[in-house]
């Protein structure tokens, strides 16, 4: 089963009329089995590319295809799409159990295969000693946990995932990570997550589709996007830390990422600047450096300079990227 998405648009009307475009053209395609990841920043039109797949949203012109069928003019509720949003979206009265079994009761699956269901399906999400809980009673990772569960007890053509781990800790978005990765694995179908944390689409994507401004710039794997970024957007979204962006000379602006940056120990051999600003981050530092436009550079801690400090800064040839300054363009 695979979604494709082609030509998608959609326009919409902000107060006082002016029209806001919020998909422009899109084309998109994830295969049987795939992780797809949208990432890009608030209003660059991902969970309107996600609303519109699962039939929330209607497209103004464009196709929405899963498994070769037209669903454009489909119901959202006949078109076989599973959604998991950022609020996990719980029916407050029911018990855990209830809430991941309702959609296979309402479709009349026998009383006791749902409830045999529900049990393997908790275990596999360690939400098993939760069953009897109600989401009032739950944590923000457990809730999520019970959503990723009522998708997972049914087997969907394709399932949507609309940023789930924005709501949760920074140690168990690492683990749901890892969960979400396991569940798609197990379900073998295509599966759509949106996000705007870039590092969390690199890190669970098998494809990372950079969007902005309604428009997907670019879609590769997220080796690929990191090495060669085919704009100056995209460069500066993908990456531990957006990357530097020098002022364009001749009609090209040249990138380098901060963790290529280093000091020089000759003060004439590289580019002179000044440390504006030093930044801890564990076993290396952020440092600012201040030359004929800022700078950041990722450094060890046995290389940080000082608040203030005259240093000299270098890059290899290799570790340049190259942009059209006009069109922002990869040369």
């Amino acid at each position: 089963m695979s979604l494709r998405v082609v030509a998608a648009h959609k326009v919409f009307r902000a107060h006082g009329g002016a029209r806001v475009v919020a998909l422009d053209g899109v084309d998109l395609e994830a295969a049987d089995g795939e992780l797809l990841v949208i990432v890009g920043p608030s209003g660059s039109g991902k969970s309107t590319l996600l609303r519109a797949i699962s039939g929330l949203e209607t497209l103004d012109s464009g196709q929405v295809i899963i498994g070769g069928r037209d669903v454009t003019g489909v119901p959202a509720g006949r078109r076989d799409v599973a959604m998991v949003f950022q609020e996990a979206a719980l029916f407050p009265h029911l018990s855990v159990a209830a809430n991941i079994g309702i959609g296979e009761r309402a479709r009349g699956a026998r009383r006791r295969e749902v409830e045999a269901r529900v049990v393997e399906v908790a275990r596999s999400l360690d939400v098993e000693h939760l069953l009897r809980r109600m989401p009032g009673e739950l944590s923000g990772g457990e809730r999520q946990r019970v959503a990723l569960a009522r998708v997972m007890i049914r087997v969907p053509s394709v399932c949507l995932l609309d940023e789930p781990l924005a709501s949760v800790d920074a140690e168990l978005r690492l683990r749901m990570r890892g969960e979400i990765r396991a569940v798609q694995r197990s379900l073998g179908i295509p599966m759509v997550h949106v996000t705007h944390d870039q590092l969390e689409a690199m890190a669970m994507g098998d494809r990372v589709a950079v969007m902005d401004g309604g428009r997907v710039l670019q879609c590769d794997t997220p080796a690929a996007l990191y090495a060669r970024p085919a704009t100056t957007a995209v460069a500066r979204i993908v990456g531990p830390l957006p990357m530097n962006l020098l002022p364009a000379v001749d009609g090209v602006v040249v990138g380098v990422r901060p963790e290529r940056v280093r000091l020089c120990g000759d003060p004439g051999g590289g580019r002179p600047g000044r440390v504006v600003a030093v930044e801890p981050a564990g076993e290396e530092c952020l440092v600012r450096i201040q030359t004929d436009s800022e700078l950041l550079a990722r450094l060890p801690l046995s290389d940080v300079p000082q608040v203030g400090e005259q240093v000299s800064v270098v890059w290899r040839p290799e570790d340049e990227h190259h942009f059209d300054a006009l069109s922002g363009q990869r040369r």
